[in-house]
């Protein structure tokens, strides 16, 4: 009797075992379902964040900094206050409307424009970077600019004889004592003004200028000066790049009219 008893009560679990395991089996291939759904969704989610986040990484990256937007900043420098695109203002933290210490602005040359696609290159690759002008607009802290102090200060500090140069040009040397790291100071008259005054650091050979181994400043508006750098390689063209830059800041001068003659 026993052994029948064992018999009937295994069998009895057999057959419960038997029938549970269909619905085991059913809430298990459901569960599996939905933790499979739920990591496609996942994945498909990822997959669109990694994509978009990658178009505006490769964007920025590829950019370096620069930007096309051509919007307007509004900067009120000293008792100036200025108007320029984005795309012309070289450092991405003064792109901002407000005051300002100075702004820093990077042209193409001769078309005084700012960064776009189409010329990309010339501020991406620093074998074209000869063809840029920059600029350093700041409020004055001297009386006088770069051709005022020819005669009180850069006169004094000449050695030697001056020397025809080139393109109008007359090439003085400054002393060694001077501060000057080896620079040149280079001169011509200006008809009807002060004359044209820059300092260079003149390569050995042309193909060896870099592209802001001249610099000079000048005073625009109330008492803005205008620091600029150009390649050596441009020195032919030092009379166009003055009036250039002159007439380019003082085009976006909210207060054009008080503008000094």
């Amino acid at each position: 009797m026993f052994f029948l008893r064992r018999t009937e009560t295994r069998r009895t679990a057999m057959s419960q075992a038997a029938q549970s395991a269909p619905d085991e089996q059913r809430i298990l291939s459901m569960g599996f379902l939905l933790r499979a759904m739920a990591v496609i969704a996942i994945l498909a989610v990822l997959t669109v964040a990694i994509s978009i986040a990658g178009r505006w990484f490769g964007r920025h990256i590829s950019l370096a900094g620069n930007t096309d937007s051509t919007a307007e900043i509004t900067l009120t420098i000293g008792r100036d206050t200025v108007r320029f695109p984005e795309n012309t203002i070289r450092f991405p933290s003064q792109r901002h409307n407000g005051a300002a210490e100075r702004v820093d602005l990077y042209l193409t040359w001769p078309s005084m424009s700012g960064y776009s696609k189409d010329n990309r290159l010339r501020f991406d690759d620093i074998a074209q970077s000869s063809d840029l002008i920059f600029l350093q607009i700041a409020q004055s802290t001297m009386s006088r600019d770069m051709s005022g102090r020819l005669e009180p200060i850069y006169s004094h500090l000449i050695e030697g004889a001056a020397e025809p140069f080139r393109d109008g040009l007359t090439l003085h040397r400054l002393r060694a004592d001077a501060g000057y790291g080896g620079e040149v100071l280079l001169t011509a008259p200006v008809k009807g003004g002060s004359d044209y005054v820059v300092r260079c650091i003149l390569p050995s050979t042309q193909d060896k200028a870099a592209s802001g181994d001249c610099q000079r400043d000048i005073k625009v508006g109330k008492d803005l000066s205008v620091l600029y750098r150009f390649s050596s390689s441009h020195l032919a063209d030092w009379e166009h790049i003055d009036a250039a830059i002159r007439i380019f800041v003082e085009a976006r001068l909210v207060n054009r009219s008080a503008t000094s003659p």
